[in-house]
């Protein structure tokens, strides 16, 4: 039996592989690791928000085959904002965003259907796409400047951000868009229409990416007729997707969000992206005024997405070709949001970005020595050094305060002692039960298929029936505590302190269970002497706070 062979993939160790790969391993591996674990603790430890409830929902609702329902979504939706209807359960967000794309990770969602598993989901996406920067580098540079590059997207603060952020649709993107530039590369063109494809399947604006790809591929002169295939590939789905799909599941689009975003070039209630459109094109002037407000904001949101580069996309004409028409998406909008680092928008610019800086790299390798090396190393020790006083999305809230001028901390042990409290309440809401949270509690109950965020009480349920939910729970410690310094939090502790009273006196809700001022309350049951005596006295508390947010 001697000459038999053992089958290769035994021998796989990193001891086998090359220098250069292992370097790529350890580096995704150490990004991976250290993502995973800050975001699954930002998480467990109550800090996700809404949207990660709803993405969390969607996914349920995916998974039992009622596909992009969500009654989190319809709290938002134009039917609730607007004309004050009540959310409904069959509310299908793809009338908000139009995101297919999210059923490729359905199957690893079924595994552990809860909002903890997208947070591997987002980790994997994100780190996956440094990967294949790499592969793509290496197509036309050495591997140490391959490497650097691969170093820059883990550092860069468009990336840090947006993958501690709560779930979202573009954590695609960067995995998508090497992909296909990579299958361009190596003129695998059925792997590029596909990555395309699913590239616009992402969500509703995806193509104006698309699009940048297509400029590119036609002013290099490399692909000019695919260049331009993939620019009207790119422009026709926007059209298509905002005026034809979405419409088809709620007026939303329409009526709240392009209004939110470009309102300030329409008059009246509603406008569609073509309206937009026209509006901008139609007056260059004002146009010109837009994209010439606030430099420095956008000189300095420019000077961060390029310096894990060491600043080469400035002199890189290709990266622009690709990255400008995202960035010309984001320039154009309103609102404080688009124009921030850490915020999940900044990732659609990476692509562009990077390619850009290997194509520009590829012409000046001669220029990749120990002193420009070093400038590069610094360059992303201070991206990666930049992103920490953000405090991304709080993950790093028991290092960095939450606010300096009101001052507002809270300690590793102090939080997880909150933390523990909440879980003790959120174990006694069956799973099945309809529920209305507050913002930082409803992606833990999210699993379901009745789900609101409080103040709201009333649900549309599968019957058609406008019903009371089952169970609140409210964090009033959370809403007490930031209230000083941020406004939505502010509001919402001015509108549910004052809702468990009426609930109270009109023995609609009582309460079940009063820990570290977290409050569950289920419908139809007496509040015993014990709860009643510790709310009077909390709410006593709450007076003067509530008197002073007057």
């Amino acid at each position: 039996m001697s000459h038999l062979k053992v089958p290769a993939f035994k021998h796989l160790s990193l001891r086998n592989l090359s220098p250069e790969t292992r370097m790529v391993i350890l580096l995704a591996a150490l990004f991976f690791t250290i993502t995973l674990v800050f975001g699954l603790h930002r998480y467990f430890t109550f800090f996700a928000s809404y949207d990660q409830g709803i993405f969390n929902q969607v996914f349920w609702n995916n998974l039992h085959g009622r596909f992009f329902q969500s009654s989190l979504s319809s709290v938002l939706s134009t039917n609730v904002v607007h004309d004050g209807q009540v959310p409904d359960v069959a509310y299908r967000r793809l009338g908000q965003h139009f995101t297919p794309a999210l059923l490729l990770w359905l199957p690893i969602y079924a595994l552990a259907p809860n909002a903890a598993t997208l947070v591997v989901i987002q980790v994997s996406l994100i780190t996956a796409g440094g990967v294949v920067l790499y592969a793509l580098a290496r197509h036309y540079l050495p591997a140490k400047l391959s490497f650097m590059l691969m170093a820059g997207y883990y550092g860069a603060n468009a990336v840090i951000g947006p993958v501690f952020s709560n779930f979202h649709d573009l954590c695609q993107i960067p995995l998508f868009i090497f992909t296909l530039l990579l299958a361009l590369e190596k003129r695998i063109w059925w792997l590029v229409w596909l990555m395309a494809g699913l590239t616009l399947l992402v969500r509703q604006d995806a193509g104006v990416g698309l699009f940048g790809v297509g400029v590119y591929m036609v002013i290099s002169r490399r692909f000019p007729k695919a260049g331009l295939a993939m620019c009207v590939l790119g422009f026709s789905y926007v059209v298509t997707a905002t005026n034809v799909f979405m419409p088809m599941f709620s007026e939303d689009i329409s009526r709240r969000f392009m209004l939110e975003r470009f309102g300030q070039y329409v008059t009246g209630d509603r406008a569609t992206t073509l309206d937009i459109l026209w509006a901008i094109v139609s007056n260059p002037i004002r146009l010109v005024a837009n994209l010439l407000r606030k430099p420095d904001v956008k000189f300095f949101y420019l000077l961060v997405q390029t310096l894990p580069l060491a600043f080469v996309p400035f002199v890189a004409p290709y990266s622009w070709a690709i990255a400008g028409f995202p960035l010309l998406q984001l320039f154009l909008q309103q609102g404080e949001s688009p124009l921030a680092i850490h915020i999940r928008y900044a990732i659609t610019l990476v692509p562009g970005l990077f390619y850009g800086t290997i194509l520009w790299w590829s012409q000046h390798t001669e220029r990749f020595k120990a002193g420009f090396r070093r400038f590069w190393i610094a360059c992303i020790a201070i991206s990666i050094l930049i992103a920490i006083p953000y405090n991304p999305h709080q993950v790093f809230y028991f290092a960095i305060p939450t606010s300096f001028q009101p001052w507002i901390y809270v300690s590793l042990p102090r939080q997880w002692e909150h933390a523990s409290h909440i879980r003790t309440l959120v174990n006694q809401i069956p799973p099945d039960a309809s529920v209305s949270a507050t913002t930082y509690i409803v992606p833990h109950l999210a699993s379901r298929r009745e789900m609101l965020r409080m103040p709201f009480l009333q649900v549309r349920n599968d019957q058609q029936e406008v019903v009371d939910v089952d169970y609140l729970i409210a964090d009033l410690w959370q809403l007490e505590r930031y209230r000083i310094a941020f406004p939505l939090e502010r509001d919402h502790f001015a509108q549910i302190v004052p809702l468990i009273d009426t609930l109270l006196s009109q023995n609609k809700y009582g309460i079940l269970g009063l820990e570290d001022r977290v409050i569950l309350m289920k419908k139809g049951v007496a509040t015993s002497p014990e709860f009643l005596q510790t709310w009077t006295k909390l709410r006593q508390e709450y007076e003067v706070l509530l008197k002073s947010s007057e």
